[in-house]
């Protein structure tokens, strides 16, 4: 799927995010950028972003939502070849990295989260995404979204209430602003993940009620627009008002005067007396110094407003790049010294601000043009930090993309799209959707009487997806999710590795599963949560990248070509899993050429914090990429043991990250394991034994590795060598002992 971001979702339904956001006084436009609370004392002092290479004033973070380095046609300029002012900027001034990998499931929550926090999704709760599944007591299926506030919860009759942002031990996992504001930096969001509000829900978890409280004109105006006619601008006044934008200010920060308390109740070490800003109608009168119903004007010279013209959010499949970068500019010219930013694809047309959705192909003339737009804003983008005394020379830009994709369609020859379109004709653009039920119940009759129907025992559903995550559960009291081993577990999975469908590009017979792992093996990609049982799937298929597998809505047919959407994510395949990222800035290496080194998003966040000289009050996942940063940039004990530190970081990145050798080698066990046949299921459970004991030895090995890194880059902890060399050949031995079974996993059942 292309389309970044849902609200609660039915069941199975395309993680998709389709939404549309009183009066307050004008805010004084203040430089606060060197004005903020000192962490230490309480007293006023300055915005630090202290790293050893102390250059560093600002932050511009911007996260791309399916936006490629790679081409997707051999002879149609990828999407960064076709923003070259952003792409010549990265390689002119910093570095690019193109070996760079997403987590699982590969979504843009999933993604933009573990970028933002530098941890995997069993660490922040969005094991999977943007909508996922929650199991009750009684085998009732709940859908909440992945997108809520960073403090919103979610319950459902049959579950417990919990955090949706949840981390391995139950608490509220810690929000990615507060080592900014603690040294008195306002940060500035701009329609990323969760730390803007999501929703205009008035009751007691909503986002207004949360922020604004009960009864206060923003609460009340959200209640009246929700009892709008649906598709009305008075339906969407709420949603352009309030969701999207948000400043999360520093202590005493006079940006935030007339603001919400910025409310994070289990933040470690306590968060008091912190204040935000949140929506356009609290913003925009800040960056524009006029009142609200003044929009502010993007990068390309158009107001921005929601689809029925009112000023504010324009929904976030509204987020072009134009749009993004107005925000960020206006923010960091108003003393907003870090951004973090969202963009939404250019390869869907997306109508009036996000109200509509066709799927492009490689070359067509609509994908061009909107890269072209893409293309302008930065070049303007640039231009105008410069003006205003913002470059690569006291900033720090960080630019990434949340996922890749995999075009569903006809692959054009004698077009390159820039000068000649690539031109498609009916059902050549477009993913293949798939009926799970109707092919359930054709395939596996008996299946099917035990699983679907009001009068079958049980139930299944699936989180809809290329890569499509199973919930079995039994019906009614004393029911719930079935166990892993539970025999009825066992002929589901047994079953389902054999599904087929009739591909109507080609009309051949194509078998859908690539790999498949249970609750075991998905603890090994990280996909798996202790803390909410609730939400963990019976297991996840990873499919044929040209299918959706879904279960809604009810009248799916049972295989056809959808033309709105055509670039599917979320699986395991190299053109979905291989990204880029991309730092400019002090203390960066201007490499000269693309970088090669092995990174993913969870090494995102310690490296920008290496970089500005802060901290998180937990250990990452992911490591600082000291390959990118000069010497003089890195702390003395990175420094002095750089190539033990890189040798440990490379080996412990391939036995825990979710495309790491060990991940992808464990898949194939866990295919082999899930699909076996045996008498008695002996393999089945031997090779299970197997992945249980190497669950234990990676989180062991990877538990001490990512300690001495997150001490050696924060805490100023030399990395002995002998000690490093003897976890990198543990893991080497690990790396061994799966790659072995993954060869034939039947043999080492035996």
């Amino acid at each position: 799927m292309s389309t970044s971001r849902t609200t609660n979702a039915p069941p199975g339904a395309k993680p998709r995010r389709w939404i549309l956001p009183l009066v307050m006084v004008v805010v004084a436009a203040v430089d606060w950028g060197l004005a903020a609370a000192d962490e230490h004392d309480g007293k006023r002092g300055p915005c630090r972003l202290d790293g050893a290479n102390s250059k560093i004033e600002r932050l511009i973070y911007i996260q791309f939502d399916n936006t490629h380095f790679r081409r997707d046609n051999p002879n149609v300029p990828s999407d960064l070849e076709q923003m070259p002012s952003l792409l010549n900027f990265i390689r002119g001034n910093g570095t690019l990295l193109t070996n760079d990998h997403t987590i699982l499931i590969s979504h843009t929550a999933g993604g933009i989260l573990s970028s933002l926090t530098g941890v995997y999704p069993d660490r922040h709760g969005q094991t999977v995404s943007n909508s996922y599944v929650r199991t009750s007591s009684s085998g009732a299926f709940s859908f909440p979204s992945s997108f809520g506030y960073w403090t919103d919860v979610v319950s459902a009759t049959g579950t417990p209430t919990v955090p949706n942002m949840l981390t391995k031990e139950g608490r509220n996992a810690p929000a990615p602003w507060v080592p900014y504001t603690r040294v008195g930096c306002d940060v500035g969001a701009i329609a990323a993940a969760n730390i803007v509000l999501e929703n205009t829900g008035t009751g007691a978890t909503g986002d207004v009620t949360k922020v604004f409280g009960t009864g206060s004109p923003q609460w009340n105006e959200a209640v009246t627009s929700a009892s709008a006619p649906a598709g009305t601008a008075a339906r969407a006044k709420a949603q352009t008002d309030f969701v999207g934008f948000a400043i999360h200010c520093a202590q005493g920060s006079p940006v935030c005067a007339a603001g919400q308390d910025d409310l994070l109740p289990e933040e470690p070490n306590g968060y008091t007396e912190f204040k935000g800003l949140f929506g356009a109608q609290q913003i925009n009168p800040l960056l524009t110094g006029q009142p609200a119903a003044t929009p502010l004007t993007d990068l390309l010279g158009q107001p921005i407003t929601d689809p029925f013209g009112q000023p504010g959010f324009p929904g976030f499949d509204g987020m072009s790049a134009a749009v993004t970068l107005a925000y960020v500019a206006a923010m960091q010219e108003r003393g907003i010294p870090v951004t973090f930013a969202y963009i939404s694809d250019a390869h869907d047309f997306h109508g009036v601000a996000g109200n509509q959705h066709v799927a492009f192909g490689p070359g067509d003339a609509g994908y061009v043009q909107q890269l072209k737009a893409y293309e302008d804003a930065f070049a303007a983008f640039f231009r105008r930090l410069k003006s205003s005394g913002i470059d690569q020379l006291n900033t720090l830009f960080v630019f990434t993309v949340d996922e890749g994709d995999h075009f569903v369609g006809v692959q054009k020859d004698g077009c390159d799209g820039v000068h000649t379109p690539c031109v498609y004709g009916p059902n050549e653009v477009g993913e293949i959707n798939t009926n799970i039920d109707t092919l359930v119940s054709e395939q596996f009759p008996d299946l099917a009487a035990k699983f679907l129907g009001a009068s079958a025992p049980n139930a299944f559903t699936v989180h809809g997806d290329d890569a499509p995550t199973f919930y079995l559960a039994k019906k009614g009291v004393g029911g719930g999710p079935l166990g892993q081993t539970d025999v009825l577990t066992r002929e589901f999975e047994q079953a389902i590795g054999g599904l087929t469908a009739i591909n109507p590009y080609t009309g051949a017979t194509d078998r859908l599963l690539v790999r498949m792992a249970d609750q075991t093996g998905m603890k090994l990609l990280h996909m798996f949560t202790a803390s909410d049982p609730a939400r963990n799937p019976s297991f996840v298929f990873f499919a044929d990248a040209d299918y959706f597998i879904t279960d809604f809505p009810a009248t799916t047919c049972k295989t056809c070509i959808n033309p709105l959407f055509a670039w599917n994510h979320g699986d395991i395949q190299p053109e979905i899993a291989n990204t880029w990222l991309g730092f400019v800035g002090p203390g960066v290496a201007r490499a000269g050429r693309d970088q090669r080194t092995w990174s993913d998003h969870a090494d995102v966040r310690p490296t920008i914090l290496t970089l500005v000289g802060l901290r998180d009050s937990y250990v990452h996942d992911g490591r600082a990429l000291i390959e990118i940063i000069e010497d003089h940039a890195l702390p003395r004990s990175l420094r002095d043991r750089a190539s033990t530190v890189s040798e440990l970081g490379a080996t412990y990145k391939q036995i825990n990250a979710p495309f790491g050798q060990l991940a992808l080698d464990s898949l194939v066990v866990s295919t082999a394991a899930l699909t076996s046949t045996t008498p008695g299921d002996a393999a089945y459970t031997a090779l299970q034994g197997k992945l249980a004991s190497w669950v234990t030895r990676r989180d062991d090995l990877a538990e001490e590795m990512k300690t001495l890194l997150d001490s050696a880059t924060f805490n100023g902890e030399r990395i002995e060598s002998q000690r490093a060399r003897g976890l990198v050949d543990e893991a080497q031995a690990l790396l061994h002992d799966v790659s072995r079974c993954a060869a034939n996993p039947m043999d080492c059942a035996k």
